[in-house]
């Protein structure tokens, strides 16, 4: 499996823990302010990360290039950024909300990233072992 794969995969199964804990979090307190803060680690981190690496992993040409570990980077730090300011700020503190904005740019950046990633072209390798044009 390729590495940028496994990274995905491995922080996938990291905010999958964050969004449980969250969740039993918000179960036990009786306060369910913090659910959209809960849906976006479930959906941007557990989800989202599991179907890129699951995309990394069925086309190891682009999961080669040096652009998919730049999208890994990029949308994890985008996440570390955005998840516990957004959790924090809708416990209450508002003044979270430009790291929110900031990090959910970063995110955003990432994902037309992985727009070009998946756009892009790739050379497709002729039989001979020599490079053809890209399809």
């Amino acid at each position: 499996m390729p590495r940028v794969s496994e990274l995905f995969f491995k922080t996938a199964i990291v905010f999958l823990i964050l969004g449980v804990a969250a969740g039993l979090e918000m179960a036990i307190s009786g306060d369910h302010g913090a659910f959209p803060a809960h849906a976006h680690i479930n959906l941007l981190g557990w989800v989202t990360s599991a179907l890129f690496g699951g995309y990394y992993a069925l086309n190891p040409a682009k999961a080669a290039r040096r652009i998919a570990m730049i999208h890994y980077g990029l949308y994890t730090l985008g996440l570390v950024i955005m998840m516990p300011a957004l959790y924090l700020m809708l416990h209450g503190n508002t003044t979270l909300e430009p790291v929110v904005a900031g990090g959910s740019l970063i995110v955003a950046a990432a994902i037309l990233i992985f727009a070009v990633v998946v756009f892009s072209s790739e050379p497709v390798p002729a039989a001979s072992g020599l490079q053809s044009a890209p399809r």
